[in-house]
């Protein structure tokens, strides 16, 4: 949890300083990039759970 929550304030952090510099956010801008970003991770901790079934 403490990891969540330490990750939480870094990306506020990162977002309140790219606006201070007026930068674009570093972040997809609509619900279907974050979705894109959830779906990678899923594969990858899919694809090591298929593995570790298969070869153990």
């Amino acid at each position: 949890m403490q990891e969540i929550i330490l990750a939480l304030i870094a990306g506020a952090g990162v977002g309140a300083l790219f606006s201070m510099l007026q930068l674009p956010l570093p972040a997809p801008p609509v619900l279907s990039g974050i979705i894109g970003i959830v779906g990678v991770y899923l594969g990858g901790e899919g694809y090591k759970l298929i593995m570790q079934w298969l070869f153990t």
